[in-house]
């Protein structure tokens, strides 16, 4: 992997990547439907966002890296969309965990916000 882009999708371990100091985390995508297409059969990992066109996505065999368009999977988005489905999900979690004792719904989102509805990349 010779670069790094603002995202990263490791096929193997079903795992994507966002690489920002703001809201960078990674996820395990448990979604076998997903990353058994077929489109995806020889892909080990993809760099995306980088400033090197040419070292964007990389093959499970002699394969030549490729860019992201040339490797003809599709658009960015159906990655990206797993990921902001992931991490809505966490900041649920973290929203339904952050409790006072006593303290009522009305206090709590006076405290922290309301419970997040969305999350767009």
């Amino acid at each position: 992997m010779a670069s790094l882009g603002n995202w990263t999708i490791i096929f193997e371990d079903k795992k994507i990547l966002k690489q920002s100091r703001v809201d960078g985390f990674d996820y395990v995508i448990n979604d076998d439907t997903f990353w058994n297409q077929s489109k995806f059969s020889n892909i080990w990992a993809i760099h995306y966002g980088t400033s090197v066109s040419t070292d964007e996505v990389e093959y499970r065999d002699e394969t030549p890296h490729s860019s992201f368009a040339d490797a003809n999977i599709g658009d960015i988005s159906q990655f990206i969309d797993k990921w902001d489905s992931a991490h809505l999900a966490k900041l649920q979690s973290d929203w339904d965990g952050d409790n006072v004792d006593g303290e009522s719904e009305a206090d709590k989102i006076a405290r922290i916000g309301a419970r997040p509805t969305s999350y767009s990349s």
